[in-house]
């Protein structure tokens, strides 16, 4: 005699699926065989140009510490992980009695750590534009998509004096408009 709770167990396990796909992608069909993801977030794109604003804090063996802010415009140019690029900054300086103004000139070469996240070194031309005192400029930054347009950033620069014997640390935080 069968045991008609035995026979309902194995009809149960039988209607019941295998298995659960849930972790697979969805796929629309091309032709050549081959399939294309519905949905791929490439990323942020760092190629194109740019402009932002920044705060600014200096620090020189002939002003002391100062503070400001400034606008920036630049380019930038991607190949897989890499990026270079150029850029151009005015900032203003002032320590509650002295106000300078400088100007900057720099290049950027860096890797995308992640596709949001881009760490870079950069070099390049620094002029106090109230003094005439000149700088070569070296350092590097850390910068982060925030929305698709937007990117946030922090950068380091010393200032090794070419006229003048002023050295400078400058650290920035600011934000640019990609477009």
């Amino acid at each position: 005699m069968i045991n008609v709770k035995m026979l309902a167990i194995a009809a149960l396990t039988a209607i019941l699926p295998a298995g659960a796909y849930a972790a697979d992608s969805i796929e629309l069909p091309i032709s050549g065989g081959a399939s294309v993801p519905v949905y791929d977030d490439g990323g942020f794109d760092w190629n194109g140009f740019y402009a932002g604003v920044y705060g600014i804090g200096q620090y020189s063996t002939l002003n002391g510490g100062q503070y400001g802010a400034g606008v920036n415009l630049g380019v930038n140019a991607q190949f897989d992980f890499f990026l270079i690029g150029a850029e151009v900054a005015l900032h203003g300086l002032t320590n509650g009695t002295v106000n300078t103004a400088y100007g900057e000139v720099v290049g950027r070469a860096g890797l995308t750590i992640t596709d949001d996240v881009l760490l870079y070194a950069a070099a390049g031309y620094g002029l106090d534009l109230s003094g005439g005192q000149s700088d070569a400029l070296l350092g590097g930054g850390l910068e982060f998509a925030a929305t698709d347009d937007i990117t946030i950033r922090a950068q380091y620069l010393h200032g090794f004096p070419v006229t003048g014997g002023n050295p400078k640390d400058q650290f920035t935080v600011g934000a640019n408009f990609h477009f």
